[in-house]
């Protein structure tokens, strides 16, 4: 791992210093001339996805792309701009980063494992990676690191501000690097008793998938998901700090260079921070057939998918409450009934896939915002999931 990464370090240095910023100024936060949403020919629109994407650009996004499916109809509606220099209507089809929806695709490949019984959940990560997970963390095991019960803290990143990330969005990220980093600090609790949200196990989860194999973690997603599944137009960066092929732009609201709050174009910006957790590239078409594929049991089959939808019987390492995370997804109870999904965020970028249990209503969108790593869910992204499902 050390050495496919280093490898390319020089070259995505290079990219970096020859992109250079796009910056727009502070009236650009102001709303441009709205592209209204548009739905595909011969179905129903449905008036409060319509809705809830009406109006963009705007001061929280900039564009968003959406997919509803399953038994109870469809809808397809896009919105906002291609890039906020030209205003053109933004691409349906646009690829764009899925952040931790990731995990998704990450936890499907270690159950198949598991189903193959090439990996135990029960058995522990140290049994796996004894040159790298240190005897503090000897009671973490598979499972725990897919449910985020096991404790390990979140490794270290230079910077604390939108800006100082910014400025370090070309820097290459090693995972077992990310995994020394975490595994150096105490446990935030003792592994199986709380559930705190963070990246850092499905990077040691990511490794090993590498180490059973002996194979890259993104061949294996790349033959046993994207493959069998068709999703052409998913695929991992690497430390490939752009999105190739088509993409709206995303924006980030931050400081200037002249002190000035305002937007800058962020599309160009390296992933490897996340990598099994959180790198993927996709379209909300591909996403939607991975969805809908995931819900019926063609990806993870017999008992290990319900995996991936058993909550934990511990309380939040932060919140003090339930549980809501499982193997890959989350859940969450709006309008009176279960939802499973999973989102993501990364600058520029916030997308979601979600379903009900039975795959009577499935979501995916992506937002470009303008605030996608804010501590409060995004207003247009909210506003999507409260169309799609109610209230919660």
């Amino acid at each position: 791992m050390k050495s496919r990464t280093s490898l390319l370090t020089a070259a995505v240095l290079v990219v970096g210093l020859t992109a250079g910023p796009s910056v727009l100024p502070a009236a650009a936060l102001a709303p441009a001339a709205s592209t209204p949403a548009r739905s595909t020919a011969g179905q129903s629109p449905d008036a409060a996805l319509e809705a809830a994407i009406a109006g963009l650009p705007s001061a929280d996004a900039t564009a968003a792309l959406v997919r509803v499916g399953g038994k109870e109809g469809t809808w397809r509606g896009s919105s906002g701009v291609h890039d906020l220099r030209t205003g053109r209507p933004a691409d349906p089809a646009a690829r764009f980063r899925a952040g931790s929806v990731t995990k998704v695709f990450t936890a499907a490949v270690a159950l198949q494992l598991a189903e193959e019984g090439r990996l135990d959940l029960d058995r522990t990560a140290r049994s796996y990676l004894p040159e790298l997970i240190p005897a503090a963390y000897e009671d973490v095991t598979v499972r725990r690191l897919l449910n985020h019960t096991h404790g390990i803290p979140a490794p270290d990143f230079p910077g604390t501000t939108v800006e100082e990330a910014y400025a370090n969005r070309f820097r290459v990220h090693d995972p077992r690097d990310m995994v020394r980093s975490a595994t150096s600090k105490k446990p935030e609790f003792a592994p199986g008793e709380r559930q705190h949200y963070l990246n850092i196990g499905y990077t040691v989860t990511g490794l090993i998938v590498e180490r059973v194999t002996r194979d890259s973690y993104e061949r294996q997603v790349a033959r046993r998901v994207l493959g069998p599944l068709g999703l052409r137009n998913t695929y991992f960066p690497g430390t490939n700090p752009r999105i190739t092929g088509p993409h709206n732009h995303g924006y980030q609201t931050m400081r200037l260079d002249d002190g000035t709050t305002g937007l800058r174009d962020v599309s160009v910006w390296g992933t490897t921070d996340g990598w099994a957790a959180g790198d993927i590239v996709s379209t909300t078409a591909d996403l939607e057939r991975f969805t809908d594929a995931l819900f019926r049991g063609r990806i993870v089959r017999g008992p290990l998918l319900e995996e991936m939808f058993t909550l934990p019987e511990v309380t939040d390492f932060r919140t003090g409450k339930p549980a809501a995370y499982s193997a890959g997804l989350s859940m969450k109870v709006l309008g009176g009934r279960e939802v499973w999904g999973k989102t993501g965020g990364r600058w520029g970028y916030n997308a979601a896939i979600a379903s009900t249990r039975n795959g009577s209503r499935t979501l995916v969108y992506s937002v470009n915002s303008t605030d996608a790593k804010g501590q409060d869910m995004n207003r247009t992204a909210e506003a999507l999931m409260v169309a799609a499902y109610g209230r919660p």
